[in-house]
Order: C-alpha cells, then structure tokens, then sequence
C-alpha cells in the first residue's frame, strides 16, 4: 500500500462535554470532559487509521498540551514526527446544548510558529525515513506563517516525486493552487472566491471546477457540497455524488474524514468516482457521531455500498 504523511501546522487538543441547558449567567454542569487530538492533518491520520491504513503525522507541539496531543495519539497508534516548539499547543472547546442537541464549538487562536521552527518542520519533512507517495497539507495556518510557507513545502513535495492533497482555506488555498497540487478539497464558498462571484449554482460549480484543473491547479478537484455531497473532477472526467441522509449529530472533523476517504481511495487504487464515493461516506459518518469522534468504519461501509446501490443502472442518484 501506498505510503502516507500527513502536515498539521496548527494542532490542537479537543475537549467536549455536555450541559443539560446552556444558559447565560449560570453556573452550568457539564458531564466529564473528553479530550481528542485534533487539528487537520491529526484528523486524518486518525481516519486512516479507522480505514485500516497507517500514515506518519508531522506538527509542531509544545508545553503540557502538547505533550497532551502526543500521549492521545499514542493511544490511537498514530506514528508520530512531533517538531518541539517554545509555544505550547493549542486547545479547542466543544460543549453540546443536551436539550436542543445543538453544538457550540469554540475555537482558540494557534501558537505563533517561528522562522526557525518553521525551518524545522521543512527538515523533518526532508529526512522522512522513506520518501512516502503522498503528503496531506490539512487545516489552517498559525499566526507568524505565511501561505509562502506552504509552496516551499510543495514545491519540495513535486520535486521529490511526492503527491500533494491539500485541504486549507483563504489565501493559502490560493496560493497553492497556483502552485499546482495533485488533489485540492475546496467547498463551494472557497471556490466561489476563487470565481471571483458571490455564488455558485451546481452546474457553475462543474465549470469552475473543470477550467481550474485545465489550467493546472489540481489533477483531481474534489468540491465539497455539504449535505449535497461532492463533485469530483479531473482533466477527463466530472462526478456528482449525492450525501446520504443521516442524523446530524456533529459536523467536527467531517472535512478531514473526507479527505482520508478519498486519500485512502487514491491509495488503493479506486478509480476516482470510487474514491468519491468512499470519501463522501466518510464525511457523511462523521456527522453521525457526537463531539469529535469521527466515524466508525462500520457507518462508512454501509453508506459506501448505499452510494454503489444508487449508481447502479436502473437506480436514482
């Protein structure tokens, strides 16, 4: 099986828990807190692991959370090339309204990453033990880089023969893509900016989708629709591939399991309306699940083969 090496350069550690009723100006208790690694790339080396596939995670990490993250991933058997910074780790908070089922999910600022620190992640992606097949950039950026950062890593990646998936917002999605990456997982709103429009219907979408691999910023496009699914493009090829519907319970990590999904497709060998499929039922199993679990592997299988029943001649899509 193909090698993998996620990038995480804004990690964090996760912590959920419940209240019966979230109301302003009280004292409110909460059930005993759950902590999970998170951050992008985090999340999906976590997922491939739930897929049945290894990969190494690379991200910074510092102080008592720090230590915190490396320990949970440990737990998970994630392989792990943590770079040592002087900033400790950030640390996120997720509580669910127990009487509406509603989430509230506070996000904290990173820790600021150094030029030399920065410089050290560039060395432990170099002198990787072995050069792997495919490098997952995933998440935002810290304060102190800049998307600049980001085409010193791919252009290094391409160099070395390296298949990039990159899955990150705003600027530094646009710069990339002006790089040219092997996979890009925009979602609508993204690629509506890069239009240059305030919206896109779904035909637009294929439109946009297709004239951005004609010019070379991505191979593969994969367009996050949300509850509508995903289209997937290349140079040669344009799918549509709905959502299931499922109950909602958290949309924490949905992206990343996308990803993973369709990575792990890739690196198997699926054709990529295959890949599509599993990376949209990954996704779509993530949201089933509370907090920031994820999904289990079982939820993806089922809606994998729902979504191979609707592409069957004679079936609705």
């Amino acid at each position: 099986m193909a090698s993998i090496v996620t990038l995480t350069l804004n990690p964090t550690v996760d912590k959920s828990t419940t209240a019966d009723q979230i109301i302003p100006d009280q004292k409110l208790r909460c059930a005993a807190p759950k902590f999970e690694p998170g951050g992008g790339g985090i999340n999906v080396s976590r997922a491939l692991k739930r897929l049945g596939a290894d990969s190494v995670a690379v991200f910074p990490v510092g102080g008592p959370s720090g230590q915190l993250l490396r320990e949970l991933l440990t737990q998970e058997q994630i392989q792990q090339q943590p770079v040592e910074t002087v900033s400790r780790t950030r640390e996120n908070f997720i509580v669910v309204d127990a009487r509406t089922g509603q989430q509230y999910r506070f996000g904290m600022p990173g820790t600021e990453l150094s030029e030399q620190e920065q410089q050290q992640v560039l060395t432990t992606l170099r002198n990787l033990p072995t050069v792997p097949d495919f490098l997952v950039i995933s998440g935002s950026l810290p304060p102190g880089v800049e998307p600049e950062f980001l085409v010193r890593i791919v252009r290094a990646a391409k160099q070395m023969g390296i298949k990039v998936v990159v899955d990150t917002s705003g600027p530094a999605l646009h710069r990339v893509l002006e790089e040219g990456v092997y996979l890009a997982k925009p979602n609508v709103g993204e690629l509506s900016k890069m239009a240059g429009v305030e919206e896109l219907d779904n035909e637009a979408v294929a439109e946009t989708a297709q004239r951005l691999v004609r010019e070379g910023k991505a191979e593969i496009l994969v367009v996050s629709l949300g509850p509508q699914g995903a289209c997937v493009v290349t140079r040669d090829s344009t799918h549509h591939v709905p959502a299931p519907a499922v109950k909602k319970r958290s949309t924490v990590g949905a992206g990343d399991s996308m990803v993973a999904g369709l990575v792990y497709g890739l690196s198997t060998g699926l054709s990529v309306r295959e890949t599509a499929r599993l990376g949209v039922a990954c996704g779509t199993a993530a949201t089933m699940n509370p907090g920031t679990e994820l999904f289990r592997k079982a939820d993806v299988d089922k809606l994998y083969q729902w979504l191979l029943q609707q592409a069957q001649p004679g079936v609705a899509a």
